[in-house]
């Protein structure tokens, strides 16, 4: 299960909205080992396309610098998908390599509206697993 707190879940949705009509991505960082999403850092689709999206290779480099300093890792790896649902295509499972991670997907497609689909799954080895997303308060 995927437990995260209203703010970080308000800024990854934001996030996709602002973005669209290209795919947003990003990730949240949190201590390594303790499957705690803390530290959220939106991510440039280098791509700028509404149906994929890449991390710029520097800016991947620079966050993988900034983790390991942090002694920190991906906790959530997530991206919208903005005709489409909130579930990873084939080619967003070839390239999911945080076996450790959360993948969310948000989708921004109209037929969502103001409240858009938000969803987790684990993908190891290719395969993909949906888990819940529990939701909650954040910190004072």
């Amino acid at each position: 299960m995927l437990t995260i707190t209203q703010d970080l879940y308000d800024k990854i949705v934001a996030h996709a909205r602002a973005d669209h009509p290209d795919e947003a991505c990003g990730i949240v960082a949190g201590p390594a080992g303790s499957d705690r999403p803390e530290r959220f850092v939106p991510m440039l689709n280098a791509a700028r396309s509404p149906t994929f999206y890449e991390f710029d290779s520097g800016d991947l480099l620079r966050l993988y610098r900034d983790l390991d300093d942090r002694d920190e890792e991906p906790v959530i790896v997530y991206h919208s998908h903005t005709a489409t649902e909130a579930y990873p295509s084939r080619t967003d499972i070839s390239y999911a390599n945080e076996p450790g991670a959360h993948y969310v997907l948000v989708s921004t497609a109209d037929e969502y509206g103001d409240r858009p689909q938000f969803r987790s799954f684990r993908i190891v080895d290719g395969q993909v697993t949906e888990e819940p997303v529990e939701v909650v308060a954040s910190a004072a």
